[in-house]
C-alpha cells in the first residue's frame, strides 16, 4: 500500500478500547498493531493515559484508543483514569469492551458495563482469555448486558459478542472484519507508516516504568511514576537520556533502587535496551529516584507527567 494514503477514501474511524484493569486491553491493541506501542504487565493498572494505535489496511484505517482500565479508586491520578477512559469513547465510531472471560464478574466489570450500555453506538464484546479458562465464564457476562440493558441478548442492538485471545491471535482477524464492518466511508487520518501518535517522551517514560513492573514484581510500590527530565545529544550519535523515578515514601526508594543498586541496574540496563530498539540509536540512560509525597494528588506534578486536567 502507498504511503500517501492520508485523505484517501475508504472505511476509517475510531474505536476506542475499554474495560477494568489487567484484562488485557494493551496487549489486545499491541497484538493488532503487530508491534508494542502500549505497556504491558501483569499489575493492574499499568497504562494511565490515552494511547492511540494506528492500523491501516487495503480495507482502511482504525484509529485505536487504549485506555486506562476503569476503577475504584480516590486520589487525583485515580479519578483522571476513569474520566479518560470514560472521555474516550465520546465521539468514537465503535467501542470494543475487553473483558477477561477466564475469571468470574465482579463489581468493577459491572460498573463498566452499567456505564457502556447507555451509549448509542456499536459495542463489540471482545470476551478475552479464552486460552486461559475456554471461555468457561462468558454467560456470566451474556447475562450482565442483558441486566444492564434489560434485553434478551439477542435483541441488543448493535451488540456483537466476540471470544478471543489477544495473547494467541485467536480471532483478532475476526474482531478487525466487524469493526470494519461498523465504520463510515471517509478519508484515511494518517500515513500508513504511522503505527501511533503517542507522544515520545511519554513512550520512553512508559518504557521504563514497564521494566520496573517486570524486574520488581510483587514489591513494585503502586504509587510509582517515571518523568523523562532531559534528552540530549552526544557524539557518536548516542542520546542522553536522564529519567527520574518517583515514589511517595523514602521506604519505596530504598526497594527501588534495591541492596547496592542492583534492582535500578538491572532496571536500567533493560530499560537501555528497549529504548535503543525504540529509538532506533544508541542510549546513555541515568535512572534517579526521588521521594515526592502525594504526588498522585499533585495537579503541577501529574501535568508535567502528561496527565491535563480541565476545570
Amino acid at each position: 500500500m502507498p504511503s500517501n494514503t492520508v485523505n484517501k477514501i475508504a472505511k476509517c474511524g475510531t474505536a476506542a478500547i475499554v474495560g477494568r484493569p489487567n484484562v488485557g486491553k494493551s496487549t489486545l491493541l499491541n497484538s493488532i498493531i503487530g508491534e508494542k506501542i502500549s505497556i504491558t504487565s501483569i499489575v493492574p493498572q499499568t497504562t494511565r493515559q490515552q494511547i492511540r494505535g494506528i492500523y491501516t489496511d487495503p480495507r482502511g484505517q482504525i484509529i485505536f484508543i487504549d485506555t486506562p482500565g476503569l476503577h475504584a479508586g480516590g486520589d487525583r491520578l485515580d479519578k483522571f483514569m476513569n474520566r479518560s477512559s470514560l472521555g474516550a469513547v465520546e465521539g468514537v465510531d465503535i467501542v470494543v469492551h475487553v473483558a477477561d472471560s477466564s475469571e468470574r464478574v465482579g463489581q468493577e466489570e459491572r460498573f463498566v458495563v452499567s456505564q457502556l450500555a447507555r451509549l448509542k453506538i456499536p459495542v463489540i464484546v471482545a470476551l478475552n482469555k479464552v486460552d486461559y479458562g475456554k471461555g468457561r465464564h462468558i454467560p456470566e457476562y451474556i447475562h450482565l448486558w442483558e441486566e444492564a440493558t434489560g434485553k434478551s441478548i439477542q435483541d441488543i442492538q448493535n451488540l456483537v459478542l466476540l471470544p478471543l485471545s489477544a495473547l494467541k491471535g485467536t480471532n483478532v482477524e475476526k474482531l478487525l472484519e466487524v469493526i470494519f464492518e461498523y465504520l463510515p466511508q471517509g478519508p484515511m487520518l494518517y500515513p500508513d507508516d504511522i503505527i501511533t501518535d503517542f507522544p515520545k517522551a511519554l513512550a520512553m517514560a512508559d518504557l521504563i516504568r514497564e521494566q520496573l513492573f517486570h524486574v520488581m514484581r510483587e514489591e513494585i510500590p503502586h504509587s510509582i511514576a517515571v518523568k523523562i527530565e532531559k534528552t540530549a545529544p552526544r557524539k557518536g550519535k548516542i542520546l542522553y537520556v536522564r529519567a527520574l523515578i518517583l515514589v511517595d515514601r523514602d521506604s519505596q526508594k530504598e526497594i527501588v533502587i534495591g541492596h547496592k543498586g542492583e534492582v535500578l541496574k538491572t532496571v536500567g540496563t533493560q530499560a537501555r535496551v528497549g529504548l535503543e530498539e525504540l529509538l532506533g540509536q544508541k542510549v546513555f540512560l541515568e535512572l534517579f529516584v526521588k521521594t515526592s509525597k502525594n504526588w498522585r494528588d499533585n495537579p503541577a506534578q501529574l501535568e508535567e507527567m502528561g496527565y491535563v486536567f480541565e476545570g
